[in-house]
């Protein structure tokens, strides 16, 4: 296969850029993830899907699973998730002065400060009707006169209690005119900062990558299996999920409602080479433009990673390993919360600044992503007995070769690779040990 018949080694294109922007545009802070799910993602769904597909929705969250064969309990299932909530700020208390404080929940308080948000707000007299306040920006000290020596140089930093947002309220009755706009503790805040191209070549930036390019994988992952005329033997699931960022929730009720045989969640990743601070930690260089990223260890099914992996290498789809410990971290943890008996793993793509305004991908990772999850689909559908696939190949350890030492010449493959490898675009070729991987630690 040329590299030109490779997406994952091309620009992505506008119209994909696009999709992938408006999903991740749609404000969907925890508990009011309509706006992705239903105003997005379920016109897009119906776009491509075909009819004999079905579209579940849910009583106590907003979440939605496209479904190839709707009421196929005999077939294995698979699902793929994404999870549609954002972290958000929530109003906590108005003062005299006009300031609207507010709760910072997953952000660090240093990361919020002069940037532009958006409040959400219910009516108080037509509940259910939410109006929008644009305008705002987070804030904290003021100017940097009003700080004192040590947080001037920077020793001493914020607390969270001391962010509020400015809506310039100024005149008399300042608390007045904010409690005259409806506006009330429990209303959300989140930035306002739509993703757009980076400098560096197939890089974009802006806020909520986590996890609106989850949701964007698994939708375009759905695209490709339609057109592509579906799968005979497996029943895929492409579900976008709630509650993630406050404890995997919503993605545990779906795996408990249709109960997948096979589970993978798509999620975004930690840039561990280029994030500052963390030498001394040792983590494996997993590294934004590298490929994807397939989790090992916690709950990780080896037999799903093996056909993962197969696939990948295949296409020459680069994939770096990523390891998670206890806890993947993400909603491939789903299925376990759930207590269903489901193998499972986590896919991802690393990115910087994760939960700040300007977190920062690359396309060609995200790309990596869809066509390695599409090709590991046909393949799983292309086996003859999945059931007896996964109870009878779990790993043996005590059937494991002896190994003896190899010398220090590299591979080929390598060797020419050692005068440029800090060249940017160098891709990772399937297999290589030392480009190891670790899942966000977010929670």
């Amino acid at each position: 296969m040329s590299d030109s018949a490779k997406p994952w080694t091309q620009p992505m294109p506008d119209a994909q850029f696009k999709l992938m922007r408006d999903i991740l545009a749609a404000p969907s802070p925890v508990g009011l993830e309509a706006a992705m799910t239903y105003g997005v993602l379920k016109p897009h769904f119906e776009s491509f899907a075909p009819k004999s597909w079905h579209l579940h929705q849910f009583k106590g969250n907003a979440g939605v699973v496209l479904d190839t064969h709707p009421g196929r309990d005999d077939m294995f299932k698979v699902m793929l998730i994404g999870h549609a909530d954002k972290i958000r700020m929530q109003v906590r208390s108005i003062g005299e002065d006009g300031k609207i404080w507010i709760n910072t929940d997953s952000f660090l308080p240093t990361v919020l400060i002069g940037h532009e948000v958006k409040l959400f707000s219910e009516d108080p007299d037509a509940p259910g009707s939410y109006r929008c306040i644009e305008g705002g920006t987070v804030e904290a000290l003021g100017a940097i006169h009003f700080s004192d020596p040590a947080q001037r140089d920077g020793s001493k930093g914020l607390k969270k209690e001391q962010i509020y947002l400015d809506l310039q309220i100024h005149g008399e009755n300042k608390k007045q005119q904010v409690l005259n706009l409806g506006v009330r503790p429990g209303d959300s805040i989140i930035f306002d900062r739509p993703i757009r191209p980076g400098f560096s070549p197939n890089t974009f930036y802006g806020a909520y990558l986590d996890n609106g390019l989850g949701c964007f994988v698994t939708a375009e992952v759905a695209r490709l299996i339609a057109e592509a005329g579906g799968t005979q033997n497996v029943r895929v699931l492409f579900a976008i999920a709630s509650y993630e960022e406050i404890g995997r929730f919503g993605s545990r009720v779906m795996a408990g409602e249709m109960k997948p045989d096979a589970l993978i969640g798509v999620d975004v990743n930690h840039d561990y080479v280029a994030a500052p601070g963390i030498g001394d930690k040792r983590m494996q260089p997993l590294e934004m433009g590298k490929g994807f990223t397939m989790a090992v260890g916690s709950i990780a099914s080896e037999q799903l990673n093996r056909i993962i992996a197969t696939a990948a290498k295949e296409q020459d789809i680069p994939l770096q390993r990523d390891i998670v410990g206890v806890d993947t971290g993400t909603d491939g943890m789903a299925g376990v919360l759930a207590s269903i008996d489901s193998a499972a793993t986590s896919i991802g793509f690393p990115i910087r600044n994760m939960h700040t305004i300007s977190e920062t991908g690359h396309t060609q990772d995200v790309l990596a992503a869809i066509h390695a999850l599409t090709h590991t689909l046909q393949a799983l559908d292309a086996m003859p007995d999945l059931q007896r696939e996964f109870l009878d190949n779990h790993p043996r350890l005590d059937q494991a070769s002896p190994l003896t030492h190899q010398g220090g010449d590299k591979p080929d493959s390598e060797k020419g690779d050692s005068k440029d490898e800090s060249s940017e675009g160098k891709t990772v070729s399937q297999g290589n040990d030392s480009k190891k991987s670790k899942k966000k630690a977010k929670k």
